[in-house]
């Protein structure tokens, strides 16, 4: 889609067309259509970020409860599945999905959201060593870590959807 046409977009129309790029999460873009019309895809790209971080605490830490597992086996949204099968994470072994299990019920438990990795360009292997290094951090760094990657998240399906 061309930058143009987002422009030329309703709030509704622009909404039900970006609602999903932070997962499960619509306010996202209804907050970032405030800056509409944008001058550029990275504009558009920055306004959602900013959407994201001027959010409540509460509206943050919902937007990452609402991010599958890692390697889950349970239905994802499309960008989610295409993401995640991109990285390998629909071909583990069963002692690598059992890892995955493992440190994603750990992770939750200590953090209270799901650990969070924009997979793009990874490996499965890239993906289980930032999960191992991550999951000592303590839970207000990784909270800010796991939005960071939520907005790289944001860029990248954002960047599969507009043309300049």
């Amino acid at each position: 889609m061309k930058l143009k046409d987002v422009n030329e977009m309703s709030a509704a129309a622009f909404i039900d067309c970006f609602g999903d790029i932070a997962e499960h999460s619509p306010w996202v873009a209804e907050n970032a259509f405030a800056s509409a019309p944008f001058a550029s895809r990275d504009a558009m790209i920055k306004a959602f970020r900013r959407a994201m971080r001027d959010a409540s605490d509460a509206a943050k830490i919902s937007l990452l409860r609402s991010h599958p597992d890692l390697a889950t086996r349970a239905k994802l949204t499309v960008d989610s599945t295409s993401e995640q099968k991109g990285a390998g994470l629909d071909t583990l072994t069963a002692e690598e999905f059992a890892r995955f299990t493992e440190l994603n019920e750990a992770y939750k438990h200590k953090n209270g959201f799901p650990f969070i990795f924009a997979v793009r360009g990874a490996t499965k292997q890239q993906i289980l060593a930032g999960f191992e290094e991550r999951i000592g951090i303590d839970t207000e760094q990784e909270f800010e870590t796991a939005l960071e990657q939520v907005g790289r998240i944001i860029r990248f399906r954002l960047e599969d959807r507009i043309e300049e």
